[in-house]
């Protein structure tokens, strides 16, 4: 028997867990139910009109609230001097920042540029206003001849680009230092550089900095001339001319420097820097016309002359650009420069010699240099346009017989119809769907792919939903047109765009006949690598548009479609068709089941996914989660054997071994729970896991898994193999240093966690005579003990935890057995015996000595008094209270009084606890 100085304290855990549970009533309601109306009124809100902020979460019923808000808004704009015109020139100011860059950007300057001699100012390295004077830019710029070199010079792209922003710099310099002349000399000279389209290349980089420059002198003009507009005649001054001015409220100073501007403008011989210029000092006009938009008609019928339709065309962007800045509705000069674009664009197409060298590759990179000057233009012009004045837009450009049709009968340039398709009112396009199609049709030229506009059609078709007769329509006419492509590339692009209106109309029949033309010609051509990215959008939407598995397998053609795509765009669409297949839940069907482990396969096979690491592995991810989700029902031989197939195929995720064993583990649950039949079989589940455990590479996770594995064990009866997983378990807390490196706050928390559970699971197991029922505790102390990177935190609470377990062992009737008391526990088998009780009592005066030791090496003092109190609470609840027992709690008791404040609540309740059992014992 256990000696009288200490005295296990007898447990009755039925009683005690009637005595704490909660009293129970059957409620009317589920707790997780929809709340009723009826049951639930909703509480009337009271609202005294005194809010002092705007809830977003409260209904109003009216917009009084948001009506002051707005306006005290708009109050605050008007004094900070920001009017709606204002408002709508920094816009417009940030869009064409912004498209700039975006030019820049698409048409990077190359390396080296070899400059002309027209460019020669591009090579000189000096500064204007590092020298005394200008004199030598101003000979350059009067007589440039005699710069002139043959072949011209190269610089590096970077020297170009710093060159232009020198040149703004030293104009900017020269204005501020009243020397304008220079200022204007040196941006006739910018504007000059325009000229150059020798290096097609460059030239959006050469145009986004040159007119940079333009708009730089055209606002120093500007302010210039509005400052002595500004002043009377007697040079005081006046109140500042309002926004809105018109000519007659400018002084007769200002229009004759205005008019000075202009006619020095008016001098410059080369008419491409004469128009660049004056479009910079275009808002100028105001100063001298109150129909500053005559001049600028002036300019458009001016840019009719220039031969180069590079030059030609960015001159018209910027036109359009400093149109914005006058605050005019009127799109006229717009109009007549898109129809003007359609004179150039076929010039370029049907030119059949160029000078600069391969005519094909050359027409292709003009055209597509011109891109975005069309686009910019095409924007401004539906802007702010109405539906009603679309139609006379139309009507303008030639494509509509009247104001509200459009017109297929004549052609036009393809990337013109493009821009124009992509700016049009999504209503338009919609109620005019049929006709668009014929103008796209009858405009094929080497301008743009008409491919491509198909393509743009369809995305825009799929912007709102059309009326179902148009659908079908627009739907046969487009079957029509592609049945014509014979290459997979153009029959993929179009096929793209209109993949969803065919999903959304359920035009079942025509969607499998597509894929069948695509799995033709992708068999007998190949999926080159641009055309992957495609196919891979199509087949997404299929997927993202498709509910369940059975029916993408239903269609043939989706599946040879699928076993012809190769790398990454093969991956994503079998990424989407996993994502599919789990998003159900449970997967029960063999069919199913066997084409996700093939598409599982196929994912895992793909070198992308080797090499991507498994922290940030969706496909792994996705693996586990199908691998989780089957369910082959009562065939536990055929679920183990796909478990078996899974290890052998997936063996380098990891997230998976992991749950393998998880799935052997619930197999063998499964099993158990079906009867005593399958014996055999849980034995095979648990030697999977065995086997399965140690490849993974995480000590702590091989913990945990152990220790799920033994519970498993123990539950079908396989004491031996329990044993044998739980002296891994240890072994694997043994090596946790060496494999996991330091401890952070986080995983001390969690391995403390599993070796509690350890405890917890030792209560169930039988012990081992040969070996002592008290082994395995001793083997957990001595590892606790050796283990460095254990703090005396971790120690304590380990200790307590073996107290905890050697007194439940120490019970008559243990507080939970395996399988409902089925399996024959320590209570059932050693109870009684003087042996057993007197090693739990020799175990129990070793731990308590190495519990009170490491309260006591604890540095910091709290610490330490919240571990004599956790101590305290441990030893009161497992013993009797005895002299030893006494001794022992009260040490404890002071060291926790000594570290902690007196009315610490964690101190008072173990006083009280202590005052409780003393008396409770007492009275026994």
């Amino acid at each position: 028997m256990l000696s009288n100085s200490m005295e296990f304290r007898p447990r009755d855990y039925t009683a005690e867990k009637q005595a704490h549970a909660l009293p129970r009533s059957r409620a009317d309601d589920h707790p997780l139910s929809a709340p009723s109306s009826l049951a639930h009124p909703q509480v009337e809100v009271v609202d005294d009109g005194e809010t002092d902020y705007l809830d977003p979460l409260r209904r109003s019923d009216n917009n009084a609230a948001v009506s002051r808000v707005v306006s005290e808004g708009v109050e605050d704009i008007s004094a900070l001097g920001l009017s709606s015109e204002a408002s709508s020139v920094g816009n417009s100011s940030k869009e064409w920042a912004f498209f700039k860059r975006s030019l820049m950007q698409r048409f990077p300057v190359s390396k080296t540029v070899l400059t002309s001699s027209m460019s020669d100012v591009m090579v000189k390295g000096r500064k204007t206003y590092d020298k005394s004077s200008t004199n030598m830019h101003l000979e350059e710029l009067e007589d440039p001849e005699k710069f002139a070199e043959e072949g011209g010079k190269v610089i590096t792209g970077q020297e170009y680009v710093s060159r232009l922003h020198d040149l703004k710099a030293e104009i900017n310099h020269s204005w501020h230092a009243d020397d304008r002349v220079t200022s204007l000399k040196l941006s006739i000279k910018v504007a000059k550089l325009l000229m150059d389209t020798s290096i097609l290349q460059c030239y959006p980089t050469l145009f986004a900095l040159a007119t940079d420059i333009m708009d730089m002198l055209g606002d120093m003009v500007w302010e210039r001339i509005k400052l002595k507009a500004d002043l009377a005649e007697d040079r005081t001054k006046l109140c500042s001319l309002p926004e809105n001015f018109v000519a007659r409220d400018i002084c007769s100073d200002a229009k004759e420097t205005c008019n000075n501007w202009f006619s020095k403008i008016g001098a410059i011989r080369e008419l491409l820097p004469h128009i660049y210029l004056e479009l910079a000092l275009l808002p100028c006009w105001r100063f001298l016309h109150d129909r500053p938009l005559d001049c600028l008609q002036r300019l458009v019928m001016m840019i009719r002359g220039l031969a180069d339709p590079l030059a030609s065309a960015y001159c018209r962007l910027y036109m359009a650009h400093c149109l914005r800045k006058l605050h005019s509705n009127d799109i006229g000069c717009l109009l007549t420069c898109v129809n003007d674009f359609k004179i150039l664009l076929m010039r370029v197409i049907s030119a059949k010699e160029t000078v600069h060298g391969n005519l094909t590759e050359n027409k292709r990179l003009l055209i597509s240099l011109m891109e975005p000057t069309i686009d910019y233009i095409m924007k401004c012009i539906f802007k702010n346009v109405s539906e009603r004045q679309v139609n006379d837009v139309l009507v303008e450009l030639g494509l509509g017989s009247n104001q509200v049709e459009l017109r297929g009968r004549f052609p036009c340039a393809s990337i013109i119809l493009h821009h124009l398709v992509k700016q049009l009112p999504l209503q338009v396009v919609s109620s005019s769907a049929m006709e668009i199609l014929q103008l796209i049709e009858s405009s094929n030229d080497a301008s743009y792919d008409q491919c491509l506009n198909y393509r743009l059609l369809g995305f825009r078709l799929c912007e709102r939903k059309s009326e179902t007769g148009t659908v079908n329509a627009v739907m046969d006419k487009v079957i029509q047109v592609i049945t014509q492509y014979e290459g997979l590339d153009e029959y993929l692009k179009v096929v793209d765009a209109y993949v969803d209106i065919f999903l959304q109309n359920h035009m079942d029949d025509q969607l499998k006949s597509i894929l069948e033309g695509i799995s033709i010609r992708a068999g007998t051509q190949g999926i080159a690598e641009d055309e992957l990215t495609t196919l891979q959008s199509i087949l997404v939407k299929l997927l993202s548009y498709y509910k369940v598995l059975e029916d993408i397998i239903a269609m043939t053609p989706f599946l040879k479609i699928l076993d012809l795509m190769y790398g990454s765009s093969q991956s994503i669409v079998n990424m989407q068709i996993l994502d599919m297949g789990i998003r159900n839940g449970c997967i029960r069907d063999p069919t199913i089941i066997q084409f996700l482990f093939e598409i599982s396969q196929a994912l895992h096979d793909d070198e992308n996914f080797v090499n991507v690491k498994d922290d940030s592995n969706q496909p792994a991810r996705l693996i586990s989660s199908f691998v989780s989700l089957v369910d082959y029902g009562a065939e536990f031989e055929s679920h183990l054997t796909f478990l078996i197939e899974c290890r052998a195929a997936f063996g380098s995720i990891h997230w998976l071994k992991e749950t393998l064993v998880h799935s052997s583990n619930c197999l063998a649950i499964k099993a158990l729970k079906d009867g005593n039949r399958h014996f055999s079989f849980i034995k095979s589940c648990i030697a999977f896991s065995e086997v399965t455990i140690p490849s993974i590479s995480a000590q702590t996770k091989q913990l945990n898994l152990y220790l799920e594995t033994a519970e498993v064990a123990l539950l079908g009866g396989l004491v031996s193999h329990s044993d044998g997983l739980i002296d891994s378990a240890i072994n694997s807390l043994q090596v946790l240093e060496v494999m996991d490196g330091p401890r952070t706050p986080i995983d001390a928390d969690g391995i403390l966690s599993s070796i509690q559970k350890l405890f917890s699971l030792l209560v169930m197991v039988p012990g081992n005579p040969e070996f002592g029922v008290t082994s395995y505790p001793k083997n957990l102390v001595s590892l606790v003990n050796s283990q460095p990177w254990m703090t005396p935190r971790m120690r304590v609470k380990i200790f307590c935890a073996v107290v905890s377990l050697l007194a439940a062992l120490s019970q008559r009737d243990l507080p939970y057995h395996a399988d409902k008391g089925t399996r024959l526990g320590n209570d059932m088998l050693f109870f009684g015996h003087s042996s057993y009780l007197r090693e739990l009592a020799l175990m129990c005066k070793f731990v308590l000595q190495n519990l009170v030791t490491t309260i006591q090496q604890e540095p910091s003092k709290a610490a330490r008094g919240s571990m004599a109190l956790e101590a305290c609470n441990c030893i009161a609840s497992s013993f009797i209270p005895s002299q030893e027992i006494s001794s022992i709690c009260s040490d404890l008791m002071e060291t926790g009084k000594s570290c902690m404040d007196s009315s610490h609540p964690y101190l008072l309740s173990t006083i009280k606890l202590m005052d409780h059992l003393l008396h409770s014992s007492v009275a026994v």
